[in-house]
C-alpha cells in the first residue's frame, strides 16, 4: 500500500529518508555527499513521485521504493 508523503510528520517523513540513506549505503561518486544533501535530494524526489512510501502489511514495514518498484508489489 502506498502512503502519500503528506500523510506523516515532517520528523517522521525525514526519520524514515535517513533510516533509508544509511541502510543503502549508496555510493555518490567521486565527492562525498552529506548526509543533509542527501536527505534533500531523496526528499525532492519523494515530492516529485519519483520515490514513494510503501506499507507491507504482512511484514508490517515502510520502505521507500521507486515509483516502478512499486508497481511490482500486489495490491493489499
Amino acid at each position: 500500500m502506498i502512503i502519500p508523503y503528506q500523510q506523516l510528520s515532517a520528523d517522521a517523513l525525514r526519520g524514515l529518508i535517513e533510516e533509508f540513506i544509511t541502510r543503502e549505503g549508496t555510493d555518490y561518486g567521486w565527492e562525498e555527499t552529506s548526509l543533509e544533501r542527501k536527505v534533500q535530494q531523496v526528499h525532492t524526489q519523494v515530492e516529485r513521485g519519483e520515490v514513494v512510501i510503501v506499507f507491507d502489511h504482512a511484514s508490517e514495514t515502510v520502505s521507500l521504493l521507486t515509483r516502478e518498484q512499486a508497481r511490482d508489489i500486489p495490491d493489499d
